[in-house]
């Protein structure tokens, strides 16, 4: 078997696996994109775009919306290495912080 394909059958298995693990600033989000939520724009949570599995995509737009857990030095260095990536594939990249989901829906 093609060992891309066993990594991206274990990446879908794993993203599956997360949509039935969202956190609470996930749960939140989710409300507002869900059913074409917003202007009609198709999104898909925990959406495998490997080597990562991306928080919500639209994939027709390839706009890619990030909930931030931590702010500590590795998680932001790792961060901006897979903006860097998702970039390079042609996504934009838009991050929350759990915090501001939380606290202010509507201003996000």
């Amino acid at each position: 078997m093609d060992p891309f394909r066993k990594r991206s059958d274990a990446l879908t298995a794993l993203a599956k696996k997360m949509r039935h693990q969202p956190t609470l600033a996930e749960k939140t989000l989710w409300n507002i994109p869900r059913n074409r939520g917003m202007d009609g724009i198709k999104f898909v949570r925990q959406f495998p775009i490997p080597p990562y599995i991306v928080d919500f995509c639209c994939r027709e737009k390839k706009l890619v919306i990030e909930v931030d857990v931590g702010e500590h030095l590795a998680q932001m260095q790792y961060d901006r290495q897979r903006e860097s990536d998702l970039n390079i594939l042609g996504y934009r990249v838009i991050r929350f912080a759990n915090d501001q989901i939380l606290k202010d829906i509507h201003a996000v």
